[in-house]
């Protein structure tokens, strides 16, 4: 009986591990098929197939290649990838998928008066070339300079805009796995393009002498602020602004001598300067003590001080600017007009060629961008009956005026700049450097002679240290002495007057 039993009994734990194992089996099996069924169905796991890249026809050779060097045969993509590209004539807000590529903007010569070129759409910018006559070319901004001259496009100036005045090419990547292109373009499409924020703008213009008439007209408006109402907007929008201005205040201002009225001080705040210039040879014209309260009076009003001060060691001092990752030495020097300090009394900072020397290299060895201002002889072809274009040419003045220019160039100035002339004169390329021979006047009273009425504004653009442009912006004032941008079909004649007196 007990062996029948143990005999049962064991017959039934092997039914049952016989059991156990098949329903383990069938489990196992039902596992591995719902696994591969889904990596079959989801193409995942051993049933994977890499995304395709394809590439649109709207991509030109370069981006190819880019894209090329990226998308490798090595790089297995979890997802499909199209990738394209589009442009814009404003700087467009990106999708997470999408990266600015590249700016273009129109350039043309640098002796072109034009300003501008019109476009409904970014392929015709490339298409046309050519505007009003008028050759240009679309080039990165990485490659723009000063030695070709940047054009508008609608109206709309890059270097003042950042965000129109170009053309914007945009790379787009469609995929539904954003994370993963983010990781592999990333780095070569995380270029940063020059930003408002990080251009240096800098306004140079020519010689200030709020002084005679303007002392009269003065006491008819009571408000300095009055003579530069309709330029101070333009002037205060510059990181950096300048002028040249040849008269102190004083009491003893009247409409007769070149003095001015203390009040004239809202004149110079009103346009947010922030250098000016004492080269000129009236700034003594109403005493010492004048000149040295004067220059009181800017530093007080944090107006940093070039070419002038109150001892002869003061005025040889350079001006040393550092911002937004630019470092300009600004040199500037009396040669021949008067007024210059030679001891320890207030003047102008004479021009000594070993001094000069010895201050270019200085600059040079730092790494700066030297800008050289000169007050020189002056011309003075006057004429009130009609336009006497005598002072548009550099060599107008008595000396050697292009030769000492350049000279100066050839010394390692970046940029020399004419601070004397009352009347615009021509500029020019010249070396590795640019040179404009006279600014004219910015605020003066001589409103009788229609060539002392009009100025240049020297409008600087420098980013990281690189000088992208300089454009040149007339100005003008009449009877009411107030000055203004001149418009723009006047702009254009002048300007080719003067770029065709150029040496």
């Amino acid at each position: 009986m007990i062996l029948w039993y143990n005999q049962y009994m064991g017959r039934r734990k092997t039914k049952r591990l016989k059991f156990f194992l098949g329903g383990l089996i069938l489990l196992s099996c039902v596992f591995v098929v719902v696994v591969f069924g889904v990596q079959f169905i989801t193409k995942t796991g051993i049933f994977h197939v890499p995304g395709v890249v394809t590439y649109d026809e709207s991509l030109n050779a370069d981006e190819m290649a880019v894209l090329s060097n990226i998308f490798t045969e090595e790089v297995e993509l979890d997802k499909d990838v199209k990738i394209s590209a589009v442009e814009y004539l404003e700087k467009p807000e990106l999708a997470e998928n999408e990266y600015i590529y590249n700016v273009f903007v129109p350039v043309t010569d640098f002796y072109s008066a034009e300003t501008n070129v019109s476009a409904e759409s970014p392929d015709a910018l490339f298409a046309d070339k050519v505007q009003s006559d008028v050759a240009y070319d679309m080039i990165s901004v990485d490659d723009l300079d000063f030695s070709r001259k940047l054009l508008s496009i609608n109206e709309k100036y890059y270097l003042d805009e950042f965000d129109a005045g170009a053309v914007y090419r945009v790379v787009k990547f469609e995929t539904d796995n954003d994370e993963e292109i983010k990781n592999l373009v990333g780095e070569t499409f995380s270029k940063t393009w020059p930003e408002k924020s990080d251009v240096l703008t800098f306004a140079q213009t020519g010689v200030t002498a709020l002084s005679r008439g303007m002392n009269t007209k003065l006491g008819q408006v009571g408000d300095a602020r009055y003579f530069s109402e309709q330029i101070a907007g333009y002037l205060a929008g510059f990181d950096i602004t300048h002028t040249s201005n040849e008269s102190s205040f004083t009491d003893y201002a009247t409409g007769d001598n070149i003095c001015s009225d203390e009040r004239f001080i809202d004149t110079l705040t009103a346009i947010g300067l922030d250098v000016v210039e004492l080269t000129g040879n009236h700034n003594q014209d109403c005493g010492d003590e004048a000149a040295l309260e004067t220059i009181d009076t800017y530093n007080d009003k944090g107006i940093r001080i070039v070419g002038g001060g109150k001892t002869a060691d003061d005025a040889a001092i350079p001006l040393q600017l550092d911002e937004k990752g630019t470092n300009i030495t600004f040199l500037a020097y009396n040669l021949s007009t008067g007024g210059a300090t030679l001891d320890n009394s207030p003047g102008a900072n004479q021009y000594y060629e070993e001094n000069a020397i010895a201050e270019i290299n200085a600059a040079k060895e730092r790494g700066d961008f030297v800008i050289i201002d000169i007050q020189y002889y002056e011309c003075s072809a006057y004429a009130s009956e009609y336009e006497d274009p005598t002072c548009d040419y550099a060599n107008s003045a008595a000396g050697d005026q292009v030769g000492f220019f350049r000279h100066l160039i050839d010394l390692g100035a970046d940029m020399v700049v004419g601070t004397s002339a009352h009347q615009p004169q021509t500029f020019e390329l010249y070396g590795d450097g640019v040179i404009y021979y006279g600014l004219g006047n910015l605020f003066f009273d001589q409103v009788w002679w229609p060539g002392t009425t009009r100025s240049l504004i020297l409008a600087h653009y420098f980013y990281n240290g690189k000088h992208l442009q300089t454009k040149v912006v007339p100005t003008i004032y009449d009877s009411a002495m107030q000055t203004k941008l001149l418009d723009e079909e006047t702009s254009k004649w002048f300007l080719s007057r003067l770029i065709n007196a150029r040496p």
